[in-house]
């Protein structure tokens, strides 16, 4: 019996790990997950915009009570008055740069001696740290009747008990006195500005309801006609700081509105912060 050699495998040992390959195939190496880096990734995004957005929450609240204090303080308006700043767009990119690219302020019955209303500032290129003129500057002050009665009563012999808004003029009545005559004379004055002052001119008469030219009421009355048929002019220069000048007029249904210019050199100029005076 002739005895056959045969190689035999070893037996696999149990405790081995074995890892199966392709001959000639290098093993791959597991895929690292990519969504830890995407959340990483996403929280820091998150982390930025929030603090961007407290850091310009607190650049707002501190531009808007800076403005309010400084309002307050100037005007010796009531410490809780209530003022209005109004900053478009992101606040803090414009305090970097140092300069406010738009700015309204705003506040009702605010007194300026004889003169009080509800007055709006918008002023455009305000420098943050005051160091340079503003690039252009506008306010207006709305009185309402009450408010426009009161300022017309500073005027001499002006009968500012009868003054009634009537769009786009206020209306006003005179007596003429002709002998033992007296004669009612209702007056319609449209408002103007005229060299920083409020004029008003009147354009319409009307003698016991009837209208009438001021020609005819001459011819009737002679001299004293003079009285109702004249410009009343109303200097409120010496209410107002010196770079503030009066430049429009328009009377709306319930109120009328002053449009001013603000001189933008009033930032550094202390002439322009003085009263201004009337001629």
């Amino acid at each position: 019996m002739t005895d056959d050699t045969h190689d035999t495998a070893p037996i696999p040992d149990p405790a081995a790990q074995w890892v199966l390959a392709t001959p000639g195939r290098p093993a791959t190496k597991p895929k690292r997950a990519v969504w830890p880096w995407l959340v990483a990734a996403a929280a820091v995004v998150v982390l930025v915009v929030v603090a961007w957005i407290a850091g310009e929450q607190i650049a707002r609240n501190l531009l808007v009570n800076t403005v309010r204090e400084q309002v307050i303080t100037q005007l010796s308006l009531p410490a809780d008055q209530q003022v209005d700043v109004d900053v478009p767009g992101p606040v803090l990119p414009q305090l970097i740069g140092g300069e406010i690219d738009e700015i309204t302020i705003a506040s009702d019955d605010v007194v300026f001696g004889e003169l009080s209303g509800d007055v709006s500032v918008h002023a455009t290129g305000v420098p943050v740290r005051g160091d340079g003129p503003m690039d252009a500057a506008s306010a207006t002050i709305t009185l309402d009747e009450a408010q426009l009665t009161a300022l017309l009563g500073t005027i001499e012999d002006f009968p500012a008990d009868t003054v009634v808004i009537d769009a786009p003029a206020i209306e006003i009545s005179m007596e003429l006195q002709l002998f033992a005559l007296t004669v009612p004379v209702g007056i319609t004055l449209v408002p103007s500005a005229a060299g920083g002052d409020l004029v008003l001119t009147p354009s319409t008469l009307r003698v016991a309801g009837t209208e009438i030219t001021a020609e005819a009421l001459s011819r009737q009355f002679g001299a004293i006609a003079g009285t109702v048929i004249r410009d009343w002019q109303v200097c409120i220069a010496d209410q107002l700081p010196a770079g503030v000048m009066l430049n429009g007029v328009e009377v709306n249904r319930d109120d009328i509105v002053a449009e001013f210019e603000i001189d933008g050199e009033i930032i550094t100029d202390e002439t322009l912060q003085q009263p201004g005076s009337c001629a």
